[in-house]
């Protein structure tokens, strides 16, 4: 580890993360890029404004599948956020809360 005191950091884990972020930003860019030259129809449009939380259920819904009562309740929590919101944003961090929250009581 370089550094000292309270955090050090691994300098293969910064350029892992450097690296994770340049390919992050490429992918963007390059989408971008692309829609730009093709005509978008309103079906595909309607499929990329959906495509986010789609994400988020893919890579959430087994984790809720094989989850317990501290899971579902905060699942619970993150619906009732989404409804009075409709924030991704504020859902999935109400939700990241619940669940540590809900985890520690139970």
């Amino acid at each position: 580890m370089v550094g000292e005191g309270v955090l050090a950091l691994d300098p293969l884990v910064v350029g892992v993360i450097v690296a994770m972020t340049v390919v992050t930003a490429l992918t963007k860019v390059g989408g971008l890029w692309l829609l730009r030259r093709i005509d978008v129809s309103e079906r595909l449009e309607a499929g990329l404004s959906v495509l986010p939380g789609a994400i988020v259920i893919a890579i959430l819904g087994p984790e809720l599948a094989e989850g317990g009562p501290a899971e579902w309740a905060a699942a619970g929590v993150v619906l009732v956020v989404m409804w009075r919101t409709e924030s991704i944003l504020a859902s999935l961090c109400a939700g990241v809360g619940a669940v540590v929250l809900f985890r520690t009581v139970v």
